[in-house]
């Protein structure tokens, strides 16, 4: 897989190695894929904004010594 950007910067792409030959004879060049991945796959993913949801579930321990408790009554 190469990367290609063209001349005029407006379209940057990721082809196979025989595509990209085409494409360098048509005008394209050779990017980084740091580039591409800047400019284009992370632009097109929408964010995840993390959520800080805290749960009240109980710890193994904590229901283990529950389950004890319950018991010996």
């Amino acid at each position: 897989m190469k990367t290609m950007m063209s001349v005029d910067g407006s379209k940057i792409i990721r082809v196979s190695d025989e595509k990209a030959s085409k494409l360098y004879r048509e005008g394209f060049r050779y990017i980084s894929k740091s580039l591409w991945k800047e400019k284009v796959r992370d632009v097109e993913q929408p964010q995840e904004e993390p959520t800080n949801k805290k749960t009240n579930k109980m710890s193994k321990a904590q229901k283990r010594h529950e389950r004890k408790s319950k018991k010996n009554r």
